[in-house]
């Protein structure tokens, strides 16, 4: 995939340098993180000087806000109240932990071995103790690991607030260089590639842990979105709803290429169709409550994508009525960006929400502006996503 991307770009340097800056700044949105302002860049003081015959300390390279962290390939089995430090990129070092429990494990198939982190709230409301935990899968974005996105978009802060359980697998690097999940994979789309692994994933935290089965949901932003939805969408009886940041459409791309075109264009009437062909797979598909999150000003995965997310949707859900529409305006001092909200009913049920939020770029919408790949002013995209499931089971 790679070679064709590099070939291309050959092609449009010969061509055009602007045409082939454009190209390579797509290539590069794919195989990276999704881009929030980066934070300030602090000086290192200068080392003290080993001897007095040596004038000035030696340079020290700083990495770049985007380059990985090493993690850890054997993640810790014991139970942590906090991310500890060989899985946790250090610039989140100063985030107050939750109270629960911060739990390190890996899921094991005869072909992969993928890691992943758990939060289970310290004090549960009194139902959740008796029907168990609502748990809600989160899914990262290229580049970052899922400690990273955990404290990003502190997911874990408002689970202990309104008694979720979160799960969040890490993609393999050994799979994707940049830990992408292949969302563009035709494979993929039709439910293989990583999707078994993180289902059965599922299924083994189901089965250690007290979680209601009613109430199991999946999130993500990004190329974490795009994978979310491939899951909810080929296993529709397990997931109660979606809830997309920044997501590429359904169903399109199937190459580095394509995926390109889509998260510019998006996928034109291949949109409609990628949903007529998951109805057509199940018959008795129940429906797919989402909650798609978008900013306005995202150049690397463009809202045309939320726009057929949003057909997608209605079609998915069998919803023809007009939206609801709410104008929320900009905060005090800039904490809030103005957005719209398009809520689609069935009767009084609320089963699509669709937030457009002004100034947004490609980041999580309130998120911790101390990780890269977060911005600063809300809304609180998590507060959000955790509202929208608490409205819905699977029966």
């Amino acid at each position: 995939m790679k070679k064709a991307a590099s070939s291309l770009l050959r092609t449009l340097v010969r061509s055009g340098t602007r045409q082939s800056r454009s190209v390579s700044k797509l290539v590069t949105a794919l195989f990276s993180a999704p881009a929030a302002a980066k934070p300030k860049r602090k000086r290192k003081p200068a080392a003290k000087v080993a001897k007095p015959a040596k004038p000035a300390a030696p340079r020290v390279r700083v990495a770049t806000p985007l380059a990985a962290p090493r993690v850890r390939t054997t993640p810790p089995a014991a139970p942590d109240a906090t991310i500890r430090r060989s899985a946790a990129p250090s610039p989140a070092a100063h985030v107050p932990p939750s109270p629960g429990k911060w739990l390190a494990s890996h899921y094991a198939t005869p072909t992969r071995r993928m890691s992943y982190w758990l939060y289970l709230p310290n004090n549960p409301p009194e139902e959740t103790q008796r029907k168990g935990l609502p748990l809600l899968v989160m899914l990262h974005g290229c580049h970052q690991t899922a400690t990273q996105f955990a404290q990003g978009t502190r997911m874990n802060q408002w689970a202990e607030q309104m008694g979720y359980a979160v799960l969040y697998p890490q993609q393999l690097v050994s799979v994707q260089a940049q830990r992408c999940w292949k969302w563009y994979d035709r494979a993929t789309q039709e439910g293989g590639g990583d999707v078994p692994t993180i289902v059965g994933m599922i299924g083994k935290v189901m089965t250690q842990y007290a979680i209601d089965r009613s109430r199991i949901y999946i999130a993500g932003i990004s190329a974490g979105a795009g994978m979310a939805n491939i899951i909810a969408l080929n296993h529709p009886q397990l997931f109660a709803a979606v809830g997309l940041h920044s997501g590429p459409v359904f169903g399109a791309g199937h190459n580095t290429i394509g995926a390109l075109g889509v998260m510019q264009h998006g996928a034109a009437t291949r949109s409609e169709a990628a949903a007529q062909e998951v109805l057509t797979r199940h018959p008795q598909f129940p429906g797919m409550p989402a909650i798609l999150i978008q900013g306005e000003g995202d150049q690397v995965v463009r809202p045309i994508n939320q726009l057929q997310l949003l057909r997608q949707s209605r079609l998915l859900n069998n919803l023809s009525a007009a939206p609801k529409i709410t104008h929320k305006p900009q905060g005090r001092g800039g904490r809030h960006n103005a957005h719209q909200l398009h809520d689609f009913y069935e009767g009084r049920k609320l089963l699509l929400r669709v937030a457009r939020i002004a100034d947004l770029e490609h980041a999580w919408s309130g998120g911790d502006p101390a990780l890269a790949f977060n911005a600063k002013a809300g809304p609180d995209a998590s507060k959000m996503m955790l509202e929208f499931f608490s409205r819905h089971r699977r029966t």
